[in-house]
């Protein structure tokens, strides 16, 4: 398994492990949702022969694939993740609504800031009893 992969594995464990969390498969490509809403943009697996660009990957110079994901920050952590190399507004229109997508491929803080930003896409997205149960977990 290479490091990405792991890191990516992680993200969405903890994803699912959180209240009333699905993973979906919509584009064909990975997410998990609070309810219908997607809360972390995991992208696909692999390469793929799509010739647009998904809201959850990003590109390197060279216009290959690269694994990425993406999450909603209001916080400070907006302007953190964004400093990560190769981070930008997730697309479709998603950054201006405080979407940013990271790339895998990057020099990542600790895989403990990357567990808080997805928290925090979780309980902006998620209904209130859902961030209530996140809470009252011991």
């Amino acid at each position: 398994m290479t490091e990405w992969s792991r890191v990516r594995d992680e993200l969405r464990d903890f994803a699912l492990g959180l209240p009333e969390t699905r993973e979906d498969h919509p584009w064909g490509e990975t997410v998990v949702k609070v309810g219908k809403k997607v809360f972390l943009f995991l992208g696909m697996d692999g390469p793929s022969e799509r010739t647009d660009k998904p809201a959850d990957t990003t590109e390197d110079p060279a216009g290959k694939w690269a694994p990425g994901f993406s999450v909603k920050l209001l916080s400070e952590a907006h302007g953190h993740a964004l400093t990560v190399e190769g981070a930008a507004p997730t697309g479709y229109g998603l950054g201006k609504a405080g979407w940013v997508t990271v790339p895998f491929f990057a020099e990542l803080p600790d895989t403990e800031v990357l567990l808080d930003w997805v928290e925090e896409s979780y309980r902006t997205i998620a209904p209130k009893r859902a961030v209530r149960a996140l809470d009252e977990r011991p």
